[in-house]
């Protein structure tokens, strides 16, 4: 048992015993951290544990405090997935197109969708940013740092490389048209045709095109809906297939939305340093951390320039704007020769318009309501599956990102599921779209990065309504 899970069970034992009562504070992280000498972000765990279990709730600006009304809430999933551990090709990309066309539609409810609500990101700042870069647009920056992206912005990311502790200079760096792009670019740079790659069980749909459009082989790998990827396995699957790569998103995973371990993390990158495999970290998700604290990425411990490290602002700042980059390490030369070869460029003024924002201060100030929104959804999504589901349904908790992935109680067909939500006006991604085996048949990733207001209650409690048959 890992020691947030011990300050959780201590609390709760507390609070069962009538030692904590309700509507009472909880000890300050402080006092926690020197009282039983461990760190702020393993308080903040045990907290979130027990948050996601009804026991105590947060209070802005005041701490956390014993639930008034405790709540039955849903468990979570305790074991990681058993894939085949087969080395196959990749045929998602039907499904995938079917579900994405689904979610497209704003009048449906988007349960299925990838994206959070457009309504919570500074557009009209960033509006004006825009303007103002095109309006003072210098036409020599149009041609200017073609392949890599424009300096000013490849700047702003390495400055917050820096602040992580993470030694990323500005030429390190390549933008891109998104993660989408980022992740391709890193793929094709450090593998060919016919190549086998790691990857979680399950894991983002998007992972399973890219490879499938590449002709590329995918292993399934064991992962904890807490705690990500299990290195075991991994290094057993390394031994057995010599894989040339490995495809992995370490924190917020989608669609689990687990976070591994920092020693996990480390263990991961020297593991495969042993190895000479390639890292491609899908990293979208980092800054829509619950807990005050980003995690670091597996990036952080890459002392060969092995991991090519991927972002985007698509999911914490500019929907639509398209701006990712890559830190691709070792691979740069690569990386930028696919980048000269394929799109050769990206958006000139949508860069300087999020080079100017970043520049003009407020980012953090943004991320940091938008955490507490989407914490704060999550909860009240997950209180609400648990009054509308089958008892036996079972919720991860993720301490950061924006969904949900619930295991449905044996026998039951997401697919069948995602047709009869469709007849009322709700998208749905089920399992079997996030593994190349068309596994997790009973599963499915709900989106909770929506408010949640009466249409999206009544919605959640119509899903329940056809998930208990």
């Amino acid at each position: 048992m890992k020691r947030y899970e011990t300050l959780a069970d201590d609390i709760a034992r507390s609070i069962q015993s009538g030692l904590l009562q309700p509507g009472e504070r909880l000890p300050s992280v402080r006092e926690t951290c020197a009282a039983r000498k461990i760190s702020p972000s393993t308080v903040f765990q045990a907290y979130y544990l027990l948050e996601g279990r009804g026991l105590v709730e947060s209070r802005p600006r005041s701490g956390y405090y014993v639930a008034r009304e405790p709540v039955r809430l849903p468990p979570e999933p305790e074991a990681a997935s058993r894939p085949d551990g087969a080395s196959r090709p990749v045929d998602i990309s039907d499904l995938v197109f079917q579900v994405l066309q689904s979610s497209m539609d704003r009048d449906r409810v988007p349960f299925g969708s990838a994206f959070p609500s457009p309504l919570l990101f500074p557009l009209q700042r960033l509006g004006r940013a825009l303007a103002k870069a095109a309006t003072h647009l210098d036409p020599w920056s149009t041609v200017d740092d073609l392949t890599p992206g424009q300096v000013s912005l490849r700047r702003q990311i390495a400055r917050r490389y820096l602040v992580e502790g993470i030694d990323v200079s500005a030429d390190d760096i390549i933008i891109t048209n998104g993660a989408m792009e980022a992740l391709s670019l890193s793929i094709a740079a450090v593998t060919k045709p016919g190549d086998a790659v790691l990857v979680e069980s399950p894991c983002f749909y998007v992972t399973l095109q890219v490879l499938e459009r590449k002709g590329l082989q995918a292993i399934e790998v064991p992962t904890h809906p807490r705690e990500g990827v299990d290195l075991d396995a991994l290094a057993q699957a390394i031994a057995r297939h010599a894989p040339k790569a490995c495809w992995l998103m370490p924190t917020f995973q989608n669609p689990l939305g687990c976070t591994m371990p920092d020693a996990n993390k480390r263990a991961l990158v020297e593991l495969l340093a042993r190895n000479g495999i390639p890292l491609v970290e899908d990293d979208v998700y980092a800054d829509l951390h619950h807990q005050p604290v980003r995690p670091p990425p597996a990036k952080a411990y890459d002392r060969d320039g092995l991991v090519l490290h991927c972002g985007s602002f698509s999911k914490c700042l500019a929907p639509g704007y398209r701006i990712g980059w890559v830190a691709p390490g070792r691979f740069r030369t690569r990386v930028a020769r696919n980048k000269l070869t394929s799109t050769l460029n990206t958006n000139v003024p949508a860069q300087l318009a999020i080079a100017g924002y970043l520049e003009g201060g407020g980012f953090e100030r943004h991320l940091r309501r938008l955490r507490e929104r989407l914490a704060q959804q999550q909860a009240q999504y997950v209180a609400a599956i648990a009054e509308a589901f089958p008892v036996e349904t079972r919720v991860t908790r993720p301490l950061g990102g924006y969904f949900l992935w619930l295991e449905l109680p044996a026998g039951s067909d997401a697919l069948a599921l995602r047709q009869r939500a469709l007849a009322h006006g709700m998208s749905l991604a089920p399992g079997p779209m996030f593994s190349p085996s068309r596994g997790f048949g009973h599963c499915l990733r709900l989106n909770c990065g929506h408010p949640f207001d009466a249409r999206m209650a009544e919605a959640v409690a119509t899903l329940g309504r056809l998930a208990s048959g």
